[in-house]
């Protein structure tokens, strides 16, 4: 796992109910100023990591550009379901 991989890991596992099911992995983008993080989750945990009109995932991904500060690129996340 990368270190913003592992970020968004260690951000999100609190929010979930069955961690042995989340996974967060990075895909390739287009763009090379991109770094695309996909966030694997069982329905339900998605749904909490959305959030109502996602607010969560507004939050999440916020906090995720902070992050990615560090290597000057965009983040772009992704939920997916299982």
């Amino acid at each position: 796992m990368n270190e913003l991989e592992q970020v968004l890991f260690d951000l999100v596992e609190p929010m979930v109910n069955d961690v042995t099911s989340l996974t967060v992995k990075t895909m390739p983008s287009i763009n090379d100023n991109e770094i695309l993080l996909y966030v694997y989750a069982k329905s339900e945990d998605v749904a909490r990591l959305i959030g109502k009109q996602g607010v969560m995932a507004i939050a999440i991904r916020q906090m995720m550009t902070v992050a990615s500060r560090v290597k000057n690129k965009r983040v772009s996340i992704k939920f997916e379901s299982y």
